[in-house]
This record gives C-alpha cells, sequence and structure tokens, in this order.
C-alpha cells in the first residue's frame, strides 16, 4: 500500500499524525453505502428470524415442547431460508446500490432510509473527530462565514484532497458549496444517464455528516443537504440553525 504525504498545512512530523493511501480512502467510500445497505436488509432479516423463533418456541407443558420443538426446527428451517432470500436481495452490489429487495416498496424505502441515516452518522462521528484535531491550533474563528471557509479550504483538502470550486451564501446562514469534481465520484461509472445519478446520491449522505459533524464541533448546528445533476460534480446546501435564547 502506498501512503500519500498529508498536504499543508498539516505537519508531517506530527508523531501522532497518521497517514491513509487517498485511493483507499475512495474505494472506501464507495463501498460504506453497499455495506450500510447489506447491513440493515441483514438485521432486518436477524429480527424477522428471531420473532418467528419467539412465536415457535411458546409452549404449555413439557410434553408440549418436544412436540412442538420438532415443529420448529421446521419454521426454523424455513426462516433460514426466507433470511437467506432476503439477504440474496442485496447481496450482489445493491442492485445498483438501491435495492433492499424484500418485495414491498414501502419497507424498502424504510430500510434504505435507515441505511443512509446510519452512514450520515458514522459521518457526524468523523467530522467531529477531525475538526476536533485538526482545528486545534488554530485561533478562534470570528464568524459563521470564517468556519464554512475552514469548510471548504482545510477540511476539503484533508478529506477529498481539493477545495471546493465554488461558495455561495445569502447572509442569512444559508450556504452552497459546489464541487465540480468532487472526489467519491471521481471513480464510479461516467455514464451520462440520469440513472447513474440517481444511483450516485447515496453516496452523498457520510459527506453530508462529515460536514455536519464538523460544525457542530465548531459549535454551528445545521443541516446539511447534498444533490449532484450531472457526475462528477456534487453540491452541498448548508442551512444554520439560529440558537434559541
Amino acid at each position: 500500500m502506498s501512503f500519500e504525504a498529508v498536504m499543508p498545512p498539516y505537519n508531517a512530523s506530527d508523531p501522532t499524525a497518521r497517514f491513509l493511501s487517498s485511493s483507499c480512502f475512495d474505494f472506501l467510500l464507495i463501498e460504506l453505502v453497499p455495506m450500510a445497505y447489506r447491513v440493515a436488509n441483514d438485521l432486518e432479516a436477524a429480527a424477522l428470524a428471531r420473532e418467528r423463533a419467539g412465536f415457535s418456541g411458546d409452549g404449555d407443558g413439557d410434553g408440549d415442547e418436544s412436540e412442538e420443538s420438532e415443529s420448529g426446527s421446521g419454521s426454523s428451517e424455513e426462516g433460514d431460508e426466507e433470511s437467506d432470500k432476503a439477504r440474496g436481495g442485496i447481496g450482489s452490489e445493491t442492485r445498483g446500490a438501491s435495492g433492499l429487495g424484500s418485495g414491498d416498496v414501502a419497507d424498502d424505502r424504510e430500510e434504505r432510509e435507515a441505511a443512509l441515516c446510519r452512514l450520515e452518522a458514522i459521518g457526524y462521528r468523523v467530522g467531529q473527530g477531525l475538526v476536533e484535531r485538526f482545528s486545534r491550533e488554530r485561533p478562534r474563528f470570528n464568524d459563521t462565514l470564517d468556519v464554512i471557509k475552514f469548510i471548504c479550504k482545510d477540511l476539503w483538502t484533508l478529506v477529498f484532497r481539493k477545495q471546493v470550486d465554488n461558495l455561495k451564501t445569502n447572509h442569512r446562514g444559508v450556504y452552497v458549496l459546489t464541487d465540480n469534481a468532487f472526489r467519491p465520484f471521481s471513480r464510479m461509472s461516467a455514464q451520462s444517464s440520469s440513472q447513474a445519478v440517481i444511483g450516485a446520491q447515496p453516496f452523498l449522505r457520510l459527506p453530508c455528516g462529515i460536514v455536519r459533524g464538523a460544525l457542530a464541533g465548531l459549535g454551528i448546528s445545521a443541516t446539511v443537504q447534498a444533490e449532484t445533476t450531472e457526475l462528477p460534480s456534487a453540491i452541498f446546501q448548508i442551512k444554520t440553525v439560529s440558537a434559541k435564547t
């Protein structure tokens, strides 16, 4: 594995510094979404299996338990089969990183959202840890705009090896960050189709979590949304939440 030198202003002589190949990190970002879908599906299958086992294990007496144990073994096998089927619905790269394959559209939507929320929560913790480490030697930020500029330059360079290409604000708490060559999209298929754009949307949830966690670590509550209309660009919208006194 090759390790790339960290870019300024980060001190490579720091004995506690840990560096990771940016290529490995790119592939990790790509694999996190299918992994989150598989985890959500496996958890759902395990919950269903436990529920079936609970129903089949109810008995009134010792004699009945043995009889129900024999019949329960059959239901257990059926449960295992259905669990395997459920896992198979997401096993093959999540059917283009979007299918949870339970058959029910509403259930699929809920499981997909649960998986994406889990990804955003992971990103949130990552963002908090990053700013805690890499902003500790910086002077105190004067206002929210300075924090956003830190996200656009320092944090983006640290995570995505480049700065944000464009920053816009209405000066009322809304900031729009545009990355014309978003690094996690650089290794994806370059198909110029709407299907490719839709398939790329879930991969923005982890970066949204990173940005939101970084802002929270710097004392700013905000909502972060992202979209892409043409690969490999990405647009992030940050809306700060005013503190209530």
